[in-house]
């Protein structure tokens, strides 16, 4: 059994099994090995009945006083029973579990473990799982791995071909060598990934976790680096002239660029007229005007005869930046060809833009990672601007830059807002430039933290703006309902509010499990007020332009991080309107409450990463993985950016002595390596 081996390898596992793995994005043994655990439950020590709670989860120790019951409705089979115990009597209930009928018997003792709801009036312990005290007494003692799932795809199911896996395959080889391994502190790497599924205890978890963690920064810096080198030693073969058109496109505008963006127009000017290829990031805050920088790049180059493309990671930011462009075009008489082209268009519009961009007709082609399919082929591309970067990846971006005759210019555009130190790291193989200004016509974005009890009123205040002709989006941690997570989800939250609203204000909801033609219908739909409140994931962190949209509600604000929650906030305020954000906090805790105190004080993205970096750290790794930034499976840049320091110090060091990974102890380095890069590429067609 080897990494690439397909999972139908497996005992238990055939091809129907397969397809639902695959929906996870689990297609080998090495997927599954590094399909690592979302988050860990810990049993509840065994209780009374007496000690029942609404929306907490128990263990009770308790025989049946009667026989089970099954009841119909309508396809819902409804499995229910009493349980008792020296405290008093509870409602067991299960769905569709007709076959417990026969399992379970009047007077049996079991350990029931789940989640106490309310009924009317009644309590329920609904969908108990089922032990012996011997069992739960065995499991007390462990930490059980919860995985991200799918439908049809149950935790055991992973759990199970994971244990398969990890018991039949040879000993992992190790690829970091010793000398590595003991100045940061460092697991061996087959201990890390038994450990990472299956921890004895917390203490276990965690050497297993800063172990596979510090592997994917220090990969993931180590592929930087060989880009890097390889961009430094390419010649600008696109080096352009300065021409009179930026400045009076800049002179034609309705506003006057701000400081902050005339700052990073000046590093884009000398790098795209000077001898090396350009290879920059602009970092700039939601709102900074980074678009209309990107634009005066695009006419720089079009003016020296050259084409260049804007990738983004939303057909409908696609559009609307397509949009964008040819009104600046029409306003200021230029004549110059924009292409757009996206994944959802038919047949027949894709052919005639792939010939406006293969004869040159086309100036700026403008898409999302449509642009990088094989079917394009470029006339004369002189430069490659991507936005949102990390939503593409590293290699995506390189895949684009290779479509051109020669090694074009290289713009990445980033509205993450997050401290210089850690983007020297992360985007290693740019040069930065900050955009730190808001321009002067912003409306400051009006904030308040409250907790679940303003939820009444935050309905009747939506209820008003949209009155008024606006819109409003409502974020949920999570798109379904899930029993090992006390949090808002989407589609439950979707039903919640249509019921709590006039059946004339529309409601749907948007997340990222959708098909892409769902996503982007939706989109469209709420772009055109044909939808007033969009409940949804963080799928709308990036991605579209509403400028109608002035209510931002985000429910359990306590499981982001504050520079996503500032990201999420900077959907609204994008228009004349005076817009809102309304963090609703599941949780009164000290620290909570401090750390989101910082978010309802500033609208500074930088400052609020700065503050996040702060107050973040281990005790966040058992919550709602954290979104958006460089989407590492177990990393996170701000959880672990001492991890991901040392992991920089460790490639830098390597990298000075042996350059190449030539040295015998490098070797399963240099082919991990490799292999990491490869599967980079297999990224392009997801």
């Amino acid at each position: 059994m080897d990494r690439e081996q397909p999972l139908d390898c497996l005992k238990g596992i055939g091809a129907k099994t397969m397809q639902i793995f695959e929906r996870a994005g689990v297609h080998n043994i090495g997927d599954l090995l590094s399909y690592y655990p979302r988050t860990y439950r810990t049993y509840e020590a065994v209780t009374d009945t007496s000690c029942a709670q609404e929306e907490k989860m128990i263990a009770v120790r308790a025989r049946l006083e009667r026989a089970v019951t099954v009841q119909y409705i309508k396809r819902l089979q409804i499995v229910s029973t009493v349980i008792c115990d020296h405290a008093g009597k509870l409602e067991a209930r299960w769905y569709n579990m007709p076959y417990l009928k026969n399992t379970l018997q009047k007077g049996a003792e079991y350990i029931f473990y789940g989640k106490v709801v309310r009924k009317g009036n009644r309590l329920i312990l609904e969908q108990p799982a089922l032990f012996s005290p011997e069992q739960y007494g065995e499991m007390l003692k462990e930490l059980q791995p919860v995985y991200v799932l799918t439908k049809g795809l149950s935790n055991q199911m992973v759990s199970k071909a994971v244990r398969q896996v990890l018991e039949d395959m040879p000993l992992q080889p190790e690829f970091l060598s010793e000398d590595i391994r003991e100045k940061y502190e460092l697991a061996e790497y087959g201990y890390a990934l038994e450990e990472i599924h299956f921890p004895r205890d917390h203490h276990h978890m965690e050497l297993a976790r800063r172990r596979l963690v510090f592997d994917e920064f220090f990969l993931f810096i180590l592929t930087l680096r060989r880009y890097k080198e390889r961009r430094e030693a390419a010649a600008n073969m696109f080096s352009m002239e300065h021409t009179e058109l930026p400045q009076k496109v800049m002179e034609g505008l309705p506003y006057r660029l701000t400081n902050a963006q005339l700052r990073a127009w000046k590093d884009i000017l000398r790098d795209m007229t000077g001898e090396r290829v350009m290879t920059r990031l602009i970092q700039g805050d939601v709102g900074s005007g980074k678009t209309i920088v990107a634009f005066l790049a695009m006419l720089l180059a079009a003016a020296n005869g050259l084409q260049s493309s804007l990738m983004v990671p939303t057909e409908v930011l696609a559009r609307q930046h397509f949009e964008a462009m040819q009104e600046l075009l029409s306003q200021q008489a230029l004549s110059y060809v924009p292409v757009l082209l996206t994944g959802s268009m038919t047949a027949k519009e894709k052919r005639l833009a792939y010939a406006k961009i293969a004869s040159g007709e086309a100036d700026f082609i403008i898409g999302t990672h449509a642009l990088i399919q094989e079917k394009v082929e470029y006339h004369r591309l002189g430069l490659v601007i991507t936005d949102e970067q990390h939503r593409f990846g590293v290699r995506q971006r390189e895949t684009l830059a290779e479509k051109g005759e020669a090694e074009p210019h290289t713009l990445v555009m980033s509205a993450t807002p997050i401290p210089r130190t850690l983007a020297v790291i992360l985007y290693g193989d740019l040069d930065i430039s900050v955009m730190d200004e808001l321009p002067a016509n912003r409306i400051p974005i009006k904030n308040c933290v409250v907790d679940t009890g303003y939820r009444g009123r935050a309905y009747a205040f939506i209820e008003k703006q949209i009155r008024m002709g606006r819109q409003a989006y409502v974020i949920c941690p999570m798109v379904e309902e899930n029993e090992m997570m006390e949090a808002e989800d989407v589609l439950s939250y979707t039903k919640k509010l249509k019921e709590a609203l006039p059946a004339d204000i529309r409601v749907e909801y948007l997340h990222g499990k959708m098909k892409p033609k769902e996503k982007n219908e939706i989109m469209e739909r709420f772009l055109r007020n044909e939808i007033q409140v969009l409940v949804s994931t963080t799928v709308v962190e990036v991605g579209v332009n509403v400028p109608n949209a002035t209510v931002m509600m985000i429910e359990n604000a306590e499981r982001f991080g504050l520079a996503q929650l500032h990201q999420l906030r900077g959907r609204v305020g994008r228009g004349v309107h005076q817009s809102y954000c309304i963090m609703v906090s599941g949780s009164n805790g000290k620290h909570i409450q401090k750390r989101l105190e910082i978010l309802n004080q500033s609208n500074d993205g930088f400052y609020i990463a700065s503050e996040d970096l702060k107050l973040r750290g281990p005790g966040d790794l058992l919550g709602i993985r954290q979104s958006g930034l460089m989407e590492f499976k177990i990393g996170d840049v701000f959880t672990d950016v001492s991890i991901l320091q040392s992991a920089c110090e460790a490639a830098e060091l390597l990298l000075a002595k042996d350059p190449d990974l030539e040295a015998l102890e490098h070797r399963n380095l240099r082919r991990k390596l490799e292999n990491y890069m490869s599967n980079e590429l297999k990224k392009l067609s997801l």
